[in-house]
């Protein structure tokens, strides 16, 4: 009997465990291309030196957690096209006086994809949501989605705030803390 038991535990377990793997498991392609398309984005100064520019402050949300430091590329961003080894925005925490890469954002102009698409855009499977206009960046109506390739998100991969990233770092002397700060 206790072997029977013992057997149905570990299939119960086992079952459970695989369900949670083949979830974060489907996230994998994705997190993969990003890990590999911006590796040589480590130092922001790389960064910089490949058309991306700091946007507004460090993004932290007021129930908690944040996005960090967005460096866009504004090129990307309005060029109404979707490619997972060209992000729009990389993502960097400020930690210990240094920005540290925790992830990405897919953007494109709502606008623009909507002229050519009927369907809201997805990467490697993975839906974008709809940002309307207005909004907190004071930018037209656009789709995003955010990939936490860096910086593991308890919340889920595509997750849009990270409570693992914090802008404690981040100066406010004269800088906005997050993209509803009118310090500008």
């Amino acid at each position: 009997m206790n072997y029977l038991l013992m057997g149905l535990t570990a299939v119960f377990l086992a079952s459970c465990s695989s369900a949670g793997m083949s979830h974060e498991a489907s996230n994998a392609p994705l997190a993969e291309e990003v890990r590999r398309a911006t590796q040589r984005y480590q130092e922001v100064t790389a960064a910089t030196a490949a058309g991306y520019a700091l946007f507004l402050g460090c993004v932290s949300s007021p129930q908690g957690g944040a996005m960090g430091i967005h460096y866009v590329n504004g090129d990307l961003v309005g060029d109404g096209k979707l490619d997972a080894a060209r992000p729009e925005a990389l993502m960097y925490e400020p930690r210990n006086g240094k920005l540290e890469l925790v992830g990405v954002e897919y953007i494109v102009l709502a606008a623009a994809w909507d002229a050519a698409n009927k369907t809201p855009p997805t990467l490697m499977g993975q839906l974008f949501h709809h940002s309307p206009s207005p909004n907190r960046y004071g930018i037209p109506a656009y789709y995003a989605l955010h990939v936490w390739a860096w910086r593991h998100n308890p919340h889920g991969t595509f997750v849009d705030w990270n409570p693992k990233v914090s802008c404690d770092g981040y100066p406010t002397e004269g800088a906005p803390r997050s993209a509803s700060d009118t310090r500008r």
